[in-house]
C-alpha cells in the first residue's frame, strides 16, 4: 500500500517544448500589446484632437513604438534564473 500511485517522476520530463511555447506566447503578447498601443495612440490623436492631426498622431505613435522597442527588447547580458 505504500507504493507510488503513478508512473510520474518529478524532474524527469523534457520541458523544452513547453518552454518554447511559453516564450512564444509571452513574446507575442508583449510585442502585440506594444503595436496595439502605438496604433491606438496614433488613431486617438489623429481623430480626437484637432491640434495634432495625422502628422502629430503619427509622430507620437512612432515615438511610443521606438521607446517600447528599446525598453521591451530582450537583454541577453542579464543572468539567467
Amino acid at each position: 500500500m505504500a507504493g507510488p500511485s503513478s508512473d510520474y517522476h518529478h524532474g524527469d520530463m523534457d520541458i523544452r517544448e513547453q518552454q518554447s511555447t511559453f516564450h512564444l506566447v509571452m513574446g507575442m503578447t508583449k510585442w502585440g500589446s506594444l503595436i496595439l498601443a502605438s496604433f491606438l495612440l496614433f488613431v486617438v490623436l489623429w481623430f480626437c484632437t484637432p491640434s495634432f492631426g495625422f502628422i502629430g498622431g503619427g509622430f507620437c505613435g512612432v515615438v511610443l513604438l521606438a521607446l517600447g522597442i528599446l525598453l521591451l527588447r530582450d537583454n541577453k547580458a542579464a543572468p539567467a534564473h
